[in-house]
């Protein structure tokens, strides 16, 4: 497949093409963070709401993730990576317009559900790439799409100058950066890329039927106790969304009345999912269906890898967000040294996914690639706890990205599995996996924003408590990991036909299909 990937034909066409779409999702979904001072400074706001403007921005993609699956597996990826795409230039131009905090927070709310666009590419690829190959496809198509998110911070601030043409700031002597239009700009390319990824890309190959599970309100089980460990696990996607109304009420933006009121309405959600998913499945509940042994498929397998995908793809978020900070601290850096240093982290997305989708399909084993990676992961960031000014300073940046490297194995390793689980519900699998991370980042997030204040008993935080702070975030998140791992050795199964030349429920396409697809 390396060989081959740099052909724009067939197979290896429909990946550039969906990787890229990703890629400019992530640019969009995280165009706030290289602007976040000038905006600040531009239109007054404190630090405690440019902070909540970065929560809002993760906040609805948990049910989005949920949704985009259930469309995706109705209407396929192309129409929907399609009108995400263009949907996303709305919360940009309307971002991009607003005169003070409030329309902000109603803009990157309704940004969150462009950071649902991951889960598309996933059943895309699915659907051009068989079994043995589909760790590595998967991997670049998540590595090089997650990009998106360093690439925004490095280019978006240098965009606002050049859109400024040439103005400087007489009070300070710098160049002026026209924020609006470089976050307009990048809902811009993003609609415009989704018309033309409407025309370009197909569903599945040639000759290849589109498998659509036959009611998609819901995820479809195959045993009565999977389904109750369906409502189980569907809890914490509301209870994150609780706990982050509770966190708003905390800064300020509304009352604990209103707090109430949004926990009455996500409560009211998680019924009306319940009442979905008993929908879908209640044939199977009242008797009335039985799955052939050959079609069912084990929920536990969908609850580890949420599992697996909160402690890499949340702790990579959270991670993401405060590592700047900890740099600029813990080594007495400047803002813009540690920045380019913590990019570092992100920047290891290029390879690292993708090598953990390789690794998967190479090792013969994706459960054990993922327990080991998980494990890896765990122990870097536990590394990563013990991390001091005395530290010598390029020992913990190769360190920053030994560990990245792992966590975003991992999250390659984790993809390679979920396309296998159960074919015609891959979208709606990969939402709720994909969900869970922003579940990891929330939980994630929330612990370390509040941290200091608990360690510091109360009190304004010391620097002291701060450092201290940082490091115990790290071993949490080491801990949490480790646990996992320990999991993914125990109950995680192996896919059936993790390594075979096509996918157990699809039938064998001919030579000549194949030649047909090559020649494209």
């Amino acid at each position: 497949m390396l060989g081959e990937m740099w052909q724009l034909r067939g197979r290896y066409k429909i990946l550039h093409m969906t990787w890229f779409a990703f890629f400019l999702s992530f640019v969009v979904w995280f165009n706030l963070a290289p602007l976040a001072t000038t905006i600040a400074a531009d239109l007054g706001l404190e630090v405690s709401q440019i902070r909540t403007l970065a929560i809002c921005n993760v906040a609805l993609t948990v049910p989005a993730r949920i949704i985009i699956g259930m469309v995706l597996d109705r209407y396929g990826p192309r129409i929907t990576f399609s009108a995400l795409l263009m949907y996303a230039a709305i919360p940009c131009l309307l971002f991009a317009a607003a005169q003070d905090f409030s329309h902000l927070i109603i803009a990157r709310l309704l940004m969150g559900i462009v950071g649902a666009g991951f889960v598309i590419g996933i059943r895309m690829v699915a659907e051009w790439f068989p079994p043995k190959e589909i760790g590595l496809a998967e991997g670049i198509y998540g590595g090089w799409g997650n990009f998106g998110s360093a690439f925004s911070a490095f280019t978006l601030a240098m965009v606002g100058a050049w859109l400024s043409f040439g103005a400087v700031n007489p009070a300070t002597n710098e160049a002026v950066i026209n924020w609006r239009a470089a976050i307009a700009l990048t809902g811009i390319i993003a609609a415009l890329y989704g018309i033309f990824y409407f025309f370009n890309a197909e569903d599945t190959p040639p000759g290849k039927v589109y498998k659509r599970p036959k009611n998609t309100r819901g995820l479809e089980v195959t045993s009565k106790k999977d389904f109750g460990f369906l409502m189980l696990m569907n809890i914490p996607l509301t209870g994150v969304l609780m706990l982050l109304a509770w966190r708003l009420s905390q800064v300020g933006l509304y009352g604990i009345g209103t707090m109430f009121i949004i926990w009455v309405c996500l409560l009211g959600l998680y019924a009306f999912q319940a009442y979905n998913c008993w929908n879908v499945n209640k044939e199977l509940l009242n008797g009335t269906k039985r799955y052939p042994p050959e079609d069912r498929y084990n929920f536990s397998q969908v609850a580890i890898l949420q599992l697996t995908y909160i402690v890499n793809f949340g702790s990579e978020l959270a991670v993401v967000s405060m590592l700047p900070d900890f740099f600029e601290g813990t080594f007495s850096l400047s803002p813009a040294q540690a920045g380019m240093i913590a990019s570092s982290y992100a920047f290891m997305n290029l390879v690292a996914r993708p090598g953990g989708g390789l690794i998967s399909d190479k090792l013969g084993s994706r459960k054990l690639t993922m327990g080991v990676l998980t494990g890896c992961m765990g122990i870097g960031y536990l590394l990563l706890g013990t991390v001091t000014s005395s530290w010598f300073l390029p020992a913990a940046v190769l360190l920053t990205m030994a560990c990245s490297f792992f966590v975003q194995a991992g999250e390659g390793s984790t993809f390679a599995i979920v396309p296998l689980v159960k074919r015609r519900v891959t979208g709606q699998i990969a939402g709720n996996v994909g969900a869970y991370g922003n579940v990891g980042a929330v939980i994630y997030l929330t612990i370390f924003s509040l941290l200091p204040t608990w360690l510091g008993g109360g009190e304004d935080p010391s620097a002291a408590i701060v450092a201290a702070s940082n490091r115990s975030f790290f071993q949490i998140m080491g801990v949490a990991a480790l646990i996992v791992a320990a999991l993914c050795f125990v109950v995680l199964k192996e896919p059936q036909g993790s390594f075979a030349e096509h996918h157990k429920d699809e039938e064998e396409i001919s030579q000549s299909r194949v030649e047909t697809e090559m020649n494209i």
